[in-house]
């Protein structure tokens, strides 16, 4: 690489990493600071002790297909790109482009037969 580039490179991510900086900086110092203690935990139901624990089951089905919405969805936000990337680099694009297909089509049948997809077991009679 030229060392001109490799220089843009070392100072655009020097850059990026002082922005971050300084805001994680700002954002500490006008954070409203607070202290965490049992009753400002506690639930409250108007005025009166909580009759149960405030705490709802949560569905690990549910937990499971919304990560595999999310894994999806960021694959979909990669493909998206594709259609105008073939039109710079027609064959190495083409060819990626297969492949990343081909790798969540095989994601796709393994979380289909490992019955993740599936709300209920059904019994056929």
């Amino acid at each position: 690489m030229n060392l001109k580039i490799l220089m843009n490179l070392n100072f655009n991510l020097l850059l990026c990493l002082m922005i971050s900086l300084l805001v994680l900086m700002i954002a500490l110092m006008m954070s409203k600071k607070s202290f965490m203690d049992r009753e400002k935990n506690s639930p409250f139901e108007c005025g009166f002790d909580p009759k149960g624990s405030s705490r709802i089951p949560f569905s690990m089905r549910f937990f499971l297909i919304a990560v595999i919405f999310l894994i999806f969805d960021i694959e979909i936000v990669l493909i998206l790109p594709i259609p105008i990337s073939l039109l710079i680099s027609y064959t190495n694009v083409y060819i990626i482009s297969v492949i990343f297909l081909f790798l969540l089509v095989i994601g796709l049948f393994y979380e289909w037969n490992e019955g993740a997809l599936e709300w209920a077991k059904y019994s056929y009679i």
